[in-house]
């Protein structure tokens, strides 16, 4: 179907960390293609990179684009915390010739993409059937915790945007509570994200040395995560074990808050790594563990994103609505949402 945009194809797509860069180009609604990741750390700025990727795929001209991002998102200026690019976005658009340039979180991209997942990159982990008609939550550790959500409007869905990463710990064991206690001497407050992140890892790892009387010297997560699969290292396995019971619980709090019998997804880049294992962990038991509730949580499926740029589809579907007519609309609204998201930039 046209969309009645002069040179409506192909658009561009990026999904920005702090580490790399995954661009794409969507040549026509729905089929994602010529997918790099760039490390971030190779190029001066986002300006750099779009060029490359460009270059790189052999792009024609490209009117319109739009970019999940792991940073806030608060007027024209963009400062990312986790990587030296420092841009504005209306001087972005006017380099590189746009006519579109959209950003919007990288986690509401995410949620965003969560209807459009198939199957095949989706591992089911315990519960029912999904409702059709319930909000659908998302949770993820990954260098933070990310949050996010989506639920049903007008034939629709509607990303919610927040910082739900960073509301309070609440440790609910004696093994927990030592950790919470050797994280708050350090940082005052402990928030989920602070033990649920690969930084998390660590610091957990840290607080259970701290307990038995040994060396607390900071480890890599990767290196705990490898001692911990594969056995060689009892603490390093119950790092892993606790790792999972509190996503678990933040996992169930989070359901219960939006009443997600649609389903609960995690994201990020941790708990795939952690496949064989987070089956077998405390996980599902801790999300299910809410006394009067369990029954209720016993019943919403938890599915794990194991898509290698999953991100990518919630771009397009916000783009997509951002240049669809208001009067005749040509996307899906079974999969797209009208009216945007909080924490969204456009130029």
């Amino acid at each position: 179907m046209s969309t009645g945009l002069p040179e409506a194809w192909p658009r561009l797509l990026g999904d920005v960390g702090g580490s790399n860069a995954r661009f794409a180009l969507e040549t026509a609604p729905g089929v994602i293609e010529d997918i790099l990741t760039l490390p971030t750390a190779r190029y001066p700025t986002l300006e750099d990179a779009l060029r490359d990727y460009l270059a790189q795929a052999g792009a024609r001209r490209v009117a319109h684009a739009a970019i999940g991002i792991a940073n806030p998102l608060n007027g024209d200026q963009v400062t990312m915390t986790n990587c030296p690019w420092s841009f504005s976005i209306a001087a972005v658009r006017q380099a590189l010739g746009f006519t579109t340039l959209l950003f919007l979180n990288d986690f509401t991209a995410l949620a965003l993409a969560l209807p459009r997942l198939p199957g095949r990159e989706l591992a089911r982990i315990g519960g029912g059937e999904p409702r059709p008609d319930a909000p659908l939550a998302l949770i993820g550790p990954g260098t933070g915790l990310g949050v996010s959500a989506l639920v049903p409007h007008a034939g629709g869905w509607r990303a919610l945007a927040g910082e739900g990463g960073h509301v309070s710990f609440a440790p609910q064991d004696e093994a927990e509570l030592a950790i919470w206690r050797y994280a708050q001497a350090r940082f005052g407050h402990v928030s989920a994200e602070r033990l649920l992140s690969g930084a998390g890892i660590s610091l957990i790892h840290q607080a259970l040395c701290s307990r038995d009387g040994e060396d607390d010297a900071p480890r890599e997560p990767a290196w705990i995560t490898a001692q911990g699969l594969s056995g060689q290292d009892p603490r390093c396995r119950e790092t892993l074990e606790i790792f999972c019971g509190a996503l678990g619980s933040a996992a169930g709090n989070l359901a219960l808050t939006l009443g997600a019998r649609g389903g609960v997804y995690i994201g990020g880049g941790i708990v795939p790594r952690l496949s064989g294992f987070f089956e077998q962990s405390p996980f599902r038991r801790r999300f299910e563990d809410k006394g009067r509730m369990s029954g209720l949580l016993a019943g919403i499926p938890v599915y794990l994103i194991t898509s290698a740029y999953p991100a990518l589809p919630g771009v397009a579907a916000y783009l997509a609505d951002h240049l669809a007519p208001r009067s005749n609309l040509p996307v899906d609204a079974s999969t797209t949402p009208r009216g945007g998201t909080a924490g969204d930039m456009h130029a």
